[in-house]
């Protein structure tokens, strides 16, 4: 389940919908049907991107096509409800159909696992085709070679309830001191997209060669780690524990709930916050590549930058994007975003995942 499905049944109040985290892949199922002599661009992407009229693909899906005369958009998605991405590389590896035209919700790391595993291209390069992609915020660019575009971002942080801590931590190291001891909760890094981005930030602060031995000290310190951010953040909303790994907007579902935002502090840990952009690219086979290279140019444009961020619960991922309503007023943005980029992640990523599961397992 992503996250804004969580909230939603949560009974969230608010306009927009979180997203969260992906798996791996299953089959996928089609949606909306296509008028006779339309031409038709299917676009891939996880469930909750395109669930309800409030969605991010809803909008998106009227909007293009009232741009794009005699144009019918087509969403594919994981009947599993994860993500598909190792599907399109199952079918490439074999020279089966694609069968899409887009893929939208691309981690950086998936990027990756895809040039690892296929010799030939998934996608396409479109960067230096687009009017918009020199809008993407440069700390946020994911692909050396243009193929990937993010279009939005989460900046995963710790949220504390600062109503039962007599101080919040504000250093990595100040996570490790026994008087946080069982406070925090945080998400398998091999299940839940919010798990691999606080690991990667442990990464990113202690090295390659650290973060095995920073994790002992959080595992020593008793932190509890979670299959899913839906069940860490049951056990967080239940009183399990006063810290989570969560998502730097959290305080806007608390205020759309009526909740005390001293329950719901978003904590930058060093000053920072692990941007998780999202990113849209175009399939190297697509039989439409021109109508598929306008739809993502038109989900970078300022006008669906003001728009699907805040609907997928994220962050325009272009300087031409806006926050407003209750979105603007409480989302916070950390003094200092950090990322690994693909060049840091590529030949590292499952290996530092691998050992850090050993850890965790034999805790």
């Amino acid at each position: 389940m992503r996250r804004r499905h969580y909230l939603r049944a949560a009974g969230a109040t608010a306009a927009v919908a979180l997203a969260g985290c992906a798996g791996d892949g299953g089959e996928t199922t089609t949606t909306a049907g296509t008028a006779s002599g339309t031409r038709t661009l299917t676009v891939a992407t996880y469930p909750s991107f395109v669930d309800g009229d409030g969605s991010p693909g809803a909008w998106l899906k009227r909007e293009f096509e009232a741009a794009h005369d005699g144009v019918a958009v087509e969403w594919t998605t994981p009947s599993s409800g994860s993500s598909n991405v190792a599907e399109y590389v199952q079918r490439k590896r074999r020279g089966a159909a694609i069968d899409a035209d887009v893929y939208v919700g691309l981690n950086t790391d998936e990027l990756v696992l895809i040039d690892r595993e296929l010799d030939a291209s998934l996608f396409a390069a479109i960067g230096d085709d687009l009017s918009h992609a020199g809008d993407v915020r440069e700390e946020l660019i994911v692909d050396p070679e243009g193929r990937a575009l993010p279009y939005d971002t989460g900046y995963i942080t710790p949220v504390v309830d600062a109503t039962t801590l007599d101080a919040v931590p504000e250093t990595f190291d100040d996570l490790l001191d026994s008087r946080y001891r069982g406070d925090l909760l945080t998400e398998n890094a091999q299940s839940s997209d919010t798990g691999k981005a606080f690991l990667l930030h442990t990464i990113h602060e202690k090295g390659g060669d650290g973060y095995l031995d920073y994790w002992r000290g959080l595992l020593d310190n008793d932190v509890r780690v979670l299959d899913t951010w839906q069940a860490a953040y049951n056990a967080y909303t239940a009183g399990e524990a006063p810290m989570v790994v969560s998502y730097s907007n959290d305080q806007v579902y608390a205020a759309n709930e009526g909740r005390d935002l001293d329950a719901y502090e978003v904590v930058f840990l060093n000053d920072e916050g692990y941007a998780n952009p999202e990113s849209t690219a175009v399939f190297a086979d697509s039989d439409v590549p021109d109508l598929a290279r306008s739809f993502v140019d038109f989900v970078l444009s300022p006008a669906a930058q003001d728009v699907v961020p805040q609907r997928n619960y994220q962050f325009p991922a272009t300087t031409t994007g806006s926050l407003s309503g209750t979105y603007a007023e409480y989302a916070k943005t950390p003094p200092t975003p950090v990322t690994l980029t693909y060049d840091d992640l590529a030949g590292h990523v499952s290996e530092w995942v691998e050992q850090w599961s050993r850890l965790i397992a034999q805790h």
